[in-house]
């Protein structure tokens, strides 16, 4: 064992518990006696997922699926839904094959089911784990009401590019906020019994690193020091798995030159001996497939590298079931480990209740009485309302009067198909209402609500087709840009206040969505600059599944809302917030850049030896650009409000700190304002002086408190060692004596600071 390898074991033996409970001996007894039933090829047959083909994220699709379930060949399906459907396809497993053994049935549940919440990104930035985990509760009630009990889903990823496409499917780019909603997301699917019809499994994904890609390109490579990757992208996958979690996926790009599905240090050495995980482990979509681009070998041999690594299923690909035999006859891999694999699925199966009832989760009656209920689109309302993130209010322009007329105009105005946004594959596209049709149930007469396109989404109809792929088609206007916005402001100049509803569309960002550029494009910034100059009151409503650079839109338009998109019930929050009858709260939880020169950008950076200073101007011989401000235009943690929070300075009830003690940071924050709202108090730490170097801040804790106009409340946090731990130089999980500062704010930039010591 190499000296970086038993630094490794030590540091995460001491960091990480025993991830799962002890196995229950009911159900190893169980297992050990059907496995002794089974031939080679049903063990190998257990490994096996395959698609149902209502949602795919590749171009393989499954065959055969019913006679390969006779024959024992298959362990899972996936994007197969209805009570029905998975009742019949359950009933050949149960009657026609030998054993008998039941289906597990998954489905990419993202952000809600048939109930769409906001993508994850917007999730995150209400700062609510109550409201993320009710989200996740609602999610599975409604998916295993239709017969799933597997969800794909958190994806705990840390991104601090807003190029990759699938920021939108994560929490974004802090290490803290990311572990805390990826527990609240894996106890909302799985309750306090995976058995139960109303609750199903977790999978973790995209183990590991996958985030990183470099370039913003999905699928792309990695490459991370071993420091970097303890201290900032591994705790969320350990956060979800600390928290329960069944089941964990592999990412997609290398790690340390081994792609992370042949990875058996990551897999085996890791998540196994080091955290303890007792879950199932599953691929990506045709991953095992893919590690003969990387370069490893033919099917067969990437299927032995991928069993051998500590994977248990193969999504989609097929290898295990067409090679593993051989491949164990020709001594390339140990019936041991087709053992091992072909347990952790029967192990699943058993801890979901299907060996002792495969039809519970196909009931009929309860996904007519469930999915989609009133109460589930009140909660979705809800939600998206709180995380939308007011940007800019020059002059207080929002809310606005529920009186006069209000234009609504842009591409995402009349397009409902794309307001459940990216990763929403069970989102009923046709039903759900637009912005303007919101708008128009909310505000009902009382405001008389016009609308035009405008602009297209994009100058390109290629790059628009692409963009507007699985149902969310905007209509194009085929005349010419400037023919379309001359109409389009006579109906804005009948108008006391325009809205621009521009934007991403829903599959600009996602998977297989990575953008070069982030602005806004370029034709719908044309009828923005248009717009405004009617000089009218302006109002952005901007649709995003990522970060964009709105240097132009921050510097010109008086009033910026960022909706995300919301879910379902978009088109209603969005009107509830623009009238007032909710008071934004949202706030970013992955920082905005000027350009896209600037990325990768994120609060928790590290000083270099010649450190920018704070004055913004450019200092020659220092780390800054000499084209730009080192500053985000949006740093971390920010969003306004219509009202406005004074913070006092924070007091700390003693400046020492040891081993056996806590300090207790307190900080008074009033309502100056004229609204009743709430406001997401922030705490950042510095370390000021290690063995190693440290970020300049880390998020260590927030509290999400509620004030009417007028009132006080003193917020307090309490600091303990186990706040200061990191990992050292060796990769010991310490916490190093010496000088700190304490911040508290609305956001990474704006705080108020203290000193303490630790002994």
């Amino acid at each position: 064992m190499t000296k970086i390898t038993i630094w490794i074991v030590g540091a995460l033996i001491t960091y990480s518990a025993a991830a799962n409970a002890q196995n229950d001996p009911k159900m190893d007894q169980f297992i050990d006696q059907l496995m002794a039933k089974m031939t080679v090829e049903e063990k190998i047959g257990q490994l096996n997922l395959v698609t149902g083909g209502e949602a795919t994220t590749g171009t393989t699709v499954s065959t055969d699926v019913e006679a390969k379930i006779r024959n024992g060949q298959i362990g899972g399906i996936f994007s197969m839904s209805t009570p029905s459907k998975i009742r019949k396809t359950q009933e050949i497993a149960i009657k026609q094959s030998r054993l008998r053994i039941p289906i597990i049935f998954g489905m990419d549940v993202i952000h809600g089911y048939r109930t769409v919440f906001p993508i994850p990104l917007g999730l995150a930035a209400t700062w609510d784990m109550g409201l993320i985990q009710q989200s996740a509760r609602i999610a599975a009630e409604e998916a295993t009401a239709d017969g799933i009990n597997w969800a794909f889903s958190p994806m705990v990823d840390i991104s601090r590019d807003p190029r990759w496409g699938r920021i939108s499917e994560g929490a974004g780019e802090d290490t803290y906020l990311s572990s805390k909603v990826a527990a609240a997301i894996v106890h909302g699917f799985q309750g306090d019994n995976l058995a139960a019809h109303n609750t199903m499994m977790a999978c973790v994904k995209h183990f590991a690193l996958y985030g990183a890609a470099e370039a913003g390109r999905d699928y792309n490579s990695t490459d991370m020091s071993l420091h970097r990757m303890y201290n900032e992208y591994l705790p969320p996958y350990k956060a979800a798995i600390d928290a329960g979690a069944g089941s964990i996926m592999t990412s997609f790009n290398d790690i340390n030159g081994v792609p992370a599905s042949a990875n058996k240090w990551l897999m085996t050495d890791v998540l196994r001996k080091q955290w303890g995980f007792k879950g199932l482990v599953v691929t990506d979509y045709t991953a095992v497939n893919e590690l003969s681009a990387h370069g490893l070998g033919d099917l067969q041999q990437v299927s032995a590298l991928s069993l051998n690594a500590g994977v248990d299923m193969d999504m989609v690909g097929e290898g295990f079931l067409t090679t593993l035999k051989k491949s164990l006859d020709q001594g390339k891999v140990k019936l041991t480990d087709i053992d091992r694999a072909c347990r952790f699925v029967l192990e699943a199966k058993y801890k979901l209740g299907l060996f002792e009832d495969p039809y519970r989760y196909c009931d009929d009656q309860r996904a007519k009485n469930v999915i989609g209920s009133a109460a589930n689109q009140a909660k979705a309302r809800e939600i998206a309302a709180k995380s939308f993130v007011l940007l800019k209010n020059e002059n207080q322009i929002l809310p606005l009067k529920k009186s006069g007329t209000v234009a609504v105009i842009g591409p995402l105005a009349n397009s409902g198909a794309n307001m459940p946004g990216t990763w929403s594959v069970s989102a009923e596209l046709e039903k759900t209402a637009s912005l303007v049709e919101g708008m128009k149930a909310v505000l009902g007469n009382k405001v008389n609500l016009l609308t035009h396109l405008g602009s297209n989404l994009m100058e390109d109809p290629t790059y628009q087709k692409h963009a507007t792929m699985f149902g969310r088609t905007i209509a194009r206007d085929p005349r010419k840009e400037d023919e379309i916005i001359a109409e389009a402001l006579k109906v804005a100049e009948q108008a006391d206040v325009i809205v621009a509803a521009l934007g991403e569309s829903s599959e600009m960002s996602g998977e297989s969505s990575s953008r070069s550029q982030l602005d806004i494009p370029h034709n719908q910034q044309n009828l923005l600059k248009a717009l405004l100059s009617t000089g009218k009151p302006v109002v952005l409503v901007l649709f995003t599944g990522r970060p964009l650079t709105l240097t132009w839109e921050d510097a010109h338009v008086p009033a910026i809302l960022n909706v995300w998109f919301g879910g379902t019930e978009t088109g209603k929050a969005v009107a509830d917030v623009l009238f007032g009858d909710v008071v934004p709260s949202g706030k970013i939880t992955a920082t905005f850049p000027r350009n896209v020169g600037q990325i990768p950008i994120y609060y928790a950076h590290k000083n270099t030896g010649r450190p920018y200073g704070n004055s913004g101007d450019f200092e020659k011989f220092k780390s800054n650009y000499l084209d730009v401000s080192n500053s985000p235009l949006y740093p971390f943690g920010y969003g306004l409000s219509y009202t406005s929070f004074t913070y006092g300075d924070i007091h700390l009830d003693k400046n020492t700190l040891d081993n056996n003690s806590s300090i207790q940071a307190s900080i008074n924050i009033s309502n100056t304002g004229k609204y009743d709202a709430e406001e997401t108090v922030q705490l950042y730490i510095q370390d000021l002086v290690g063995s190693v170097t440290r970020p300049v801040k880390e998020l260590k804790g927030f509290q999400k408190i509620y004030l009417k106009k007028g009132e006080m409340k003193t917020v307090k946090f309490e600091i303990n060692v186990k706040d200061l731990k990191f990992f050292d130089n060796n990769l010991n999980y310490v916490a190093e004596p010496g000088d700190f500062k304490i911040y508290i704010g609305p956001n990474s930039r704006d705080v108020k600071e203290e000193d303490f010591k630790l002994l």
